[in-house]
């Protein structure tokens, strides 16, 4: 197992709490970065890619998107 596999699970479960602890608090903000966090760490975790790639593909996914 290499370290992106394990810093990208570490990142989905870091998502997964944000996503909770929004939706405890009512906060909309916190809910949306912690699924950001999520993808970043699905991508590390399955393609093994470092994370300024991660970080630069989920950019442009979001410029597609305006």
């Amino acid at each position: 197992m290499n370290w992106d596999r394990i810093e990208g699970n570490w990142r989905q479960i870091k998502g997964n709490l944000q996503v909770i602890l929004g939706k405890l608090t009512d906060n909309p903000l916190d809910v949306v970065a912690g699924k950001r966090e999520q993808l970043s760490g699905r991508l590390l975790e399955d393609y093994g890619i470092d994370i300024d790639e991660v970080e630069r593909r989920k950019s442009g996914w979001q410029n597609l998107c305006k």
